[in-house]
């Protein structure tokens, strides 16, 4: 059975030319987007995901824009809104050192590097220089953002689900 990951949302069309508006929740937008790539829609309601290929890729505010060969204009896209944007796990690709899918850091246990823990990655953000990993504490209340920096992040293993950090003064406070 294939395993599918979640790459992006089409939430809208954009202009009449045929480009749809894309929140993405891929780790690499560039490389995902890129022209000639193959991308699988998952509409509301069908069995079968509808293959299509990036025909173009631009940002345009806080949404990637896409087009796709063989959709020319907005009739033709209108029915693709709310459709969730997967991949295959073949698509997925190497890493380099030190890089990881989203996939893989929601769900780690935090622990700060003299053993205390901290909680659970529920979700990444993706604000500007660096990724913003946000924590549900293990006891309970607000939510703690940790940057993805090598000062604060010391060890990730993604095959343990375990991430070591050192906090800065204030960070878990």
């Amino acid at each position: 059975m294939e395993k599918w990951f979640n790459v992006g949302k089409i939430v809208n069309t954009h202009g009449i030319k045929g480009e749809v508006r894309v929140i993405s929740k891929t780790d690499f937008a560039e490389k995902r987007y890129k022209p000639g790539n193959h991308l699988f829609l998952f509409l509301d309601g069908s069995q079968e995901p509808l293959e299509l290929i990036v025909k173009a890729h631009r940002v345009h505010k806080n949404f990637d824009l896409l087009t796709f060969e063989g959709y020319e204009n907005v009739n033709e896209v209108e029915k693709l809104k709310n459709a969730i944007i997967k991949v295959p796990e073949n698509q997925l690709g190497e890493l380099d050192e030190g890089e990881f899918y989203f996939h893989e850091i929601v769900g780690c246990l935090v622990f700060t590097v003299h053993g205390e823990e901290i909680g659970k990655v529920t979700e990444i953000l993706t604000p500007g220089a660096n990724d913003v990993w946000v924590i549900k504490p293990k006891n309970g209340g607000r939510d703690i953002l940790i940057p993805y920096i090598e000062q604060i992040v010391k060890k990730v293993d993604v095959k343990e689900k375990i991430i070591l950090i050192q906090p800065m003064e204030g960070l878990l406070s």
